[in-house]
């Protein structure tokens, strides 16, 4: 199983969540105003209110079969909105 985890501006949440849907994802979890610092500098948790800067974590457990797609779906999203992802392997328990 691969997990797929994409940190992205909640601005851009529905447009990476139809392309999740569109690209056969079996699922994902959301969270919201996700807060740290990355390569664009710190997002604090005085952003919320104005939801200016405010992040979210989106995660995708599926098969890897499925993941090719996925990815091809998301990256183009990534690359011209910003925000990064990152692919590992998942273990069910």
């Amino acid at each position: 199983m691969k997990r797929l985890d994409l940190i992205l501006s909640e601005r851009e949440l529905d447009r990476i969540c139809d392309a999740l849907r569109q690209a056969g994802a079996p699922g994902y979890t959301v969270m919201r105003h996700v807060t740290g610092l990355g390569h664009g500098g710190a997002v604090s948790d005085g952003m919320e209110f104005s939801g200016f800067g405010s992040n979210a974590h989106v995660i995708v457990f599926c098969e890897p079969a499925a993941l090719a797609a996925i990815q091809a779906a998301v990256k183009p999203l990534l690359g011209y909105y910003g925000g990064v992802g990152f692919v590992s392997d998942a273990e069910p328990l």
